[in-house]
């Protein structure tokens, strides 16, 4: 280990020099085992790193996520996959172990946003892990450790120039940190906020009862939205995060592109869209852009255009509005996390499409009561946590 690494260049090309370095002239926390990560990798690599790191401390159970651009796409801990979801995310080839599956699961949630990820193990990356991840567009992964079969893996990865970066579990980062913006330091003290389920006890709502699956879900979307990029809203079923909307300056919107996307990992569940005709050759990230293609709106223009022939060996009946809607009717189960409080009602008609039944928010909006009735309206149960998770 040293205590700098130089990089190629900051966020864009033109920014140079870069490095990332120790100021207290200490060795780095990390060692670069393959590859050469960038300004950017490193971002990745250190918000994932802390946020897998904490859900493992939080649940006990192994985690993954996946990062691109400082935000996850998508954030697990290893539960069983059902061969649903093992299809839906093309794993049901494989053999899976916790580790594995955990990054399956964060991995396969949002599959257009993880393209080109940062995939981040709070465990030891094993030979089934790195087998997964051999297979995916992927710019690098950060870990406390990786077997010698999974290292050989995943050095034949992009040429032999993957990003393998591994991580001292024991480091503890100093508790004031700094950053610069336009020549001027900003100082404050780093976010050791601990959640867990003491966090879900002021239940405000009618109906106050969470499922312990609620409550490890909802665990799995606060500690998601305190490493994404704010405004920020998380939904969560199964024991992972399947819609994060990031970076809105309305809530609003973080509902309603964090619902949107929790909706297409359910229409990823249809039977039609299981039992697409694909071409054996078509590429992986070409069968998830058609899939996303399928499920939108636009998918019988598509079709009126002839673009299916790529694709399919036969054409596809599309899924019409009607099936839609009917499907999504029977969405159910769902945890939601936010970032910062509701400060309207709308943001509930809108998670309650996406079939939320449980939510974590801090509470202090000056129309809490109208939040709060709007949960009863539909027997959500709602609890305020009291702690604003904002994260830039």
């Amino acid at each position: 280990m040293a205590n700098e690494l130089s990089l190629k260049y900051g966020c864009n090309p033109n920014q140079k020099p870069s490095r990332i370095f120790m100021e207290d002239g200490s060795q780095l926390p990390i060692e670069v085992l393959n590859g050469k990560p960038g300004y950017i990798n490193f971002l990745d690599a250190f918000n994932s790193w802390q946020l897998v790191s904490e859900l493992k401390a939080a649940t006990g159970l192994p985690s993954a996520a996946s990062f691109k651009h400082v935000s996850p796409a998508g954030a697990a801990v290893a539960t069983e996959l059902s061969d649903t979801l093992k299809r839906i995310y093309f794993v049901d080839d494989l053999e899976l172990s916790p580790i594995a599956s955990a990054y399956a699961k964060a991995r396969g949630a949002d599959r257009m946003s993880s393209y080109g990820d940062w995939a981040a193990l709070s465990d030891t990356c094993d030979k089934q892990t790195a087998l997964l991840l051999k297979r995916e567009v992927s710019d690098g992964i950060i870990a406390p450790d990786y077997t010698d079969e999974a290292l050989e893996i995943l050095k034949s990865k992009r040429k032999g120039t993957y990003n393998i970066v591994k991580i001292d579990p024991s480091y503890v980062p100093a508790t004031v940190e700094h950053k610069q913006v336009y020549g001027i330091t900003f100082e404050q003290g780093r976010n050791n906020l601990k959640i867990d389920e003491e966090m879900l006890t002021n239940l405000v709502t009618e109906n106050k009862l969470f499922s312990e699956e609620a409550k490890r879900d909802l665990i799995i979307a606060l500690i998601t939205l305190k490493y994404t990029q704010s405004n920020s809203v998380c939904y969560a079923k199964d024991g992972q995060a399947i819609g994060v909307g990031a970076g809105q300056q309305s809530r609003i919107h973080c509902t309603r592109l964090a619902g949107n996307k929790a909706d297409i990992w359910y229409l990823r569940q249809n039977p039609k869209v299981m039992s697409l005709p694909f071409k054996e050759d078509i590429r992986r990230p070409d069968r998830d852009n058609t899939i996303d293609v399928y499920i939108s709106d636009d998918y019988e223009d598509v079709l009126a255009d002839g673009i299916w022939e790529q694709f399919f060996t036969e054409k596809p009946e599309p899924l019409t509005r009607e099936e839609k809607k009917a499907w999504l009717s029977t969405f159910s189960g769902v945890s939601l996390g936010s970032d910062a409080f509701f400060p309207f009602g709308d943001n509930i008609e809108r998670a309650h499409k996406s079939g939320v039944e449980f939510i974590a928010q801090p509470g202090g909006s000056i129309r809490d009561d109208n939040v709060i009735e709007v949960c009863n309206k539909y027997n959500i149960a709602m609890a305020f946590t009291g702690i604003r998770l904002f994260h830039h």
